[in-house]
């Protein structure tokens, strides 16, 4: 029975971040939701960020199932090509989810493990950028870049100032930039 009030506050995090963005994301508000005293919740995270962390801990289960369903690419650009637009897709789809995952308060020194659940979504994007620069050494340095631009043109994109900007609604043009500027080295 403990687990389950664990499981609903987290649970609740999850529909509270969905439905009004990581502003909502009180203890309070969260305790409220889910029927408890706005104490209870300290029985299972001792700080709210344990809490948030817990919540993004959905987020990352929910992309690394969307990555894992790509399959494998036998073409690595096409690989990264389906990335990124899962990535956009994602950005634009679980948009309050997709800034609680990267706030990086959360990713220091948490109790969920978002660290060891980030690096198996970040290795996929590393394995597409070597199998797409055979003979290179520094695919990690440059999947960081790549990831870096891609998050970059998610965010861009949400906000609508990358559509005005570069005058397109093209995301696929800007993904294939991003992509051609980190693999044809």
């Amino acid at each position: 029975m403990p687990d389950d009030l664990r499981a609903r506050l987290v649970a609740t995090g999850v529909q509270l971040v969905t439905a009004e963005g990581t502003e909502a994301l009180t203890l309070r508000e969260i305790a409220r939701r889910a029927g408890v005293s706005h104490g209870a919740p300290r029985r299972y995270f001792p700080t709210h960020r344990e809490l948030l962390a817990a919540v993004a801990r959905v987020g990352y289960d929910r992309l690394s199932a969307r990555v894992a369903a790509l399959g494998e690419q036998p073409d690595p650009r096409a690989g990264l090509l389906a990335l990124g637009r899962l990535y956009l897709e994602f950005a634009s789809t679980d948009r309050g989810m997709f800034e609680l995952m990267f706030r990086h308060e959360l990713l220091r020194g948490n109790q969920e493990g978002l660290r060891a659940a980030s690096r198996p979504l970040f290795a996929v994007l590393v394995d597409l950028v070597t199998a797409a620069r055979p003979g290179r050494t520094d695919a990690a340095v440059a999947a960081g870049a790549l990831w870096a631009n891609l998050h970059g043109i998610a965010q861009l994109w949400s906000w609508g100032s990358l559509q005005m900007t570069v005058e397109t609604d093209d995301a696929d043009a800007l993904l294939r930039a991003a992509i051609d500027a980190y693999v044809e080295c």
